[in-house]
């Protein structure tokens, strides 16, 4: 019976023909749209994430407590009707506790890099100038292994830290503001009170300004000095092997450690909001398309269902079912779906292919960048499956009503 139906639907498609190659177009242009635009739009939200996965920690320790400590009178009086005013905390060295201890710990979880960080406010002197700056204390090699500041480097090296422990990196946007150059000497003043002159040994250019201008980096030791602060790290960066994993290791690192552990996700969970609105209003909007052009498919059939009510009611006469006859025009939308999924799909393909090929320029960057296009099989999956449902769908009503199609009443009729 399917080799009938289809032959039937054939027969039918081709009687049509200018009508039939309208219907397939539209499918084939709405598949095409659907997949190039859904591709790029993935594409780009996967390089977003990617560029915020790369250059933020996967997880970050910071040196607080998500809850308040419970007051000893609260502890106490446990259930009771307690109020405690006033409270003043105990005046302590801020910073991580044991972060060496921390850090062994760390490195017993597999797919994991960890390295301590000193963060502090600084003031940088130089030829009568005072620019307020972030002083990071950092371990040139284990930093280098979770952060991607050394791709960032347009002269001398994080590691040569090592080498000069009164040495400096410093952003080429601060560079430029104060007339600073590689090997050159500049002066930090911290909240501390302590002043001390570094070397200038590296220079980076991130080409985000505010990092650009308003972030050095020297070795921990030296941080700890000058803020007074001995033994202590106030953050761990921490790079996985599989970021995805961030939520439950910063979870089970916190029950752990006690230290507030926030992970990527956690952090940019409203821009992950963001993007699943975005992405939800993309997917219903290009879904539309196919939706205007299953209309085409069940205009052809439903002109063919009126044209064939005769030959409708003789089929069912000769003893063909209700359920035969909507199969036939069933087929005719499967078949319109099938060849507009082929044809779109390729259509799309080429789209893809000229869309990752355009390059353009973004304000203030001297690299030109590609259009970001996602090749994964989903959104193929997800164009071909959407176009076959509104084309069966577009078919089956149309279907039905030459299903409820009385014999007798048409035959008599046409008598």
């Amino acid at each position: 019976m399917i080799r009938l139906a289809a032959a039937v639907a054939g027969r039918h498609l081709l009687a049509r023909k200018r009508q039939s190659v309208v219907s397939l177009l539209g499918i084939v242009l709405g598949v095409a749209f659907f997949l190039s635009i859904s591709a790029m739009m993935q594409g780009s939200e996967n390089d977003f994430i990617k560029r915020l996965v790369d250059n933020s920690p996967h997880i970050t320790i910071q040196d607080e407590f998500r809850n308040p400590s419970v007051q000893p009178a609260e502890s106490f009086y446990t259930g009771a009707a307690v109020e405690v005013s006033r409270v003043k905390p105990q005046t302590e060295t801020r910073g991580i506790r044991g972060y060496l201890q921390t850090l062994d710990y760390l490195r017993t979880i597999p797919g994991l890099r960890a390295s301590p960080l000193l963060a502090g406010q600084a003031l940088v002197t130089f030829a009568g100038r005072d620019i307020a700056i972030t002083l990071n204390g950092v371990l040139p090699e284990q930093y280098a292994s979770v952060s991607t500041i050394e791709t960032y480097m347009i002269a001398g090296k994080l590691a040569d830290l090592v080498a000069n422990p009164n040495g400096i990196v410093i952003g080429a946007e601060l560079a430029r503001v104060l007339s600073l150059q590689m090997n050159g000497n500049v002066t930090l003043a911290t909240t501390s009170g302590q002043v001390r002159t570094f070397k200038i040994v590296g220079i980076f250019r991130t080409g985000r300004a505010a990092v650009d201008r308003g972030q050095a980096f020297v070795t921990l030791k030296r941080v700890q000095a000058l803020l007074d602060r001995p033994n202590r790290a106030n953050s761990i960066i921490l790079k996985l092997d599989d970021p995805n994993r961030a939520r439950e290791t910063a979870a089970r690192i916190e029950d752990h450690v006690g230290y507030k552990s926030v992970s990527w996700q956690e952090q940019s969970e409203d821009l992950m909001s963001t993007l699943l609105l975005r992405r939800i209003i993309m997917y219903t909007v290009v879904a539309a398309v196919l939706v205007v052009a299953a209309f085409g498919i069940y205009n052809v059939i439903s002109t063919v269902v009126m044209e064939k009510q005769r030959d409708i009611a003789i089929m069912k006469s000769m003893g063909f079912r209700a359920r035969d006859v909507q199969q036939m025009f069933l087929v005719q939308g499967v078949l319109l779906g099938l060849v507009g999924n082929v044809f779109g799909l390729a259509l799309g393909s080429v789209l893809m292919l000229g869309l990752g090929r355009i390059r353009f320029k973004f304000p203030g960057s001297t690299d030109y960048s590609y259009m970001a296009i996602d090749w994964g099989w989903k959104q193929f999956v997800l164009a071909a499956a959407i176009a076959m449902v509104a084309a069966v769908v577009a078919a089956s009503l149309p279907a039905r009503k030459a299903a409820r199609v009385e014999p007798v009443e048409i035959l008599r009729g046409g008598a």
